[in-house]
């Protein structure tokens, strides 16, 4: 019996764990006309929450997110398409706003850093390898008479 009180506990906190995102877009912000209000989640998706950071504004439920998501629902009532306000929304606030950033421009470089790193370690990683199996080898005798006596000399102090 415990353990069904103990499940049955588990399986509510984790509904509310999950629900939390579903009760972040509040009854207020939800447009009457429903075509308009599937456009708004789904470039409320697209946006990231400025407070949380890797949550979109639609799961947040901080301050910010909340005027972000009024601020898109505005920006469609208005007759903007999609690309307007997510244009819109980078202008006022940076591309950092997109939770899936652009690959042009100057962040064309930052999407190929990483791939020409990575290359650019196997291709030093190999030159090494290849030149460390072409070095001679490092004699395999002792010392030299003249280091055997400073050794001795070193020892005896």
């Amino acid at each position: 019996m415990r353990s069904f009180r103990f499940g049955g506990l588990a399986g509510f906190l984790a509904a509310l764990m999950l629900a939390g995102a579903a009760f972040a877009v509040e009854p207020d912000e939800i447009l009457d006309d429903p075509v308009l209000e599937d456009r708004a989640r789904e470039i409320s998706k697209d946006l990231r929450c400025l407070v949380c950071r890797n949550e979109s504004i639609d799961e947040s439920n901080a301050d910010l997110a909340r005027d972000l998501r009024v601020l898109v629902r505005d920006r469609l009532t208005e007759g903007d398409t999609d690309e307007e306000v997510l244009d819109f929304v980078v202008d006022r606030y940076g591309e950092y706003v997109l939770l899936r950033p652009q690959t042009g421009g100057s962040n064309l470089l930052l999407w190929a850093a990483g791939p020409l790193m990575f290359l650019t370690a196997l291709g030093l990683g190999g030159l090494y390898l290849r030149r460390r199996s072409q070095a001679p080898e490092a004699s395999a005798g002792g010392l030299s008479a003249s280091e055997e006596e400073r050794l001795k000399e070193i020892m005896k102090e």
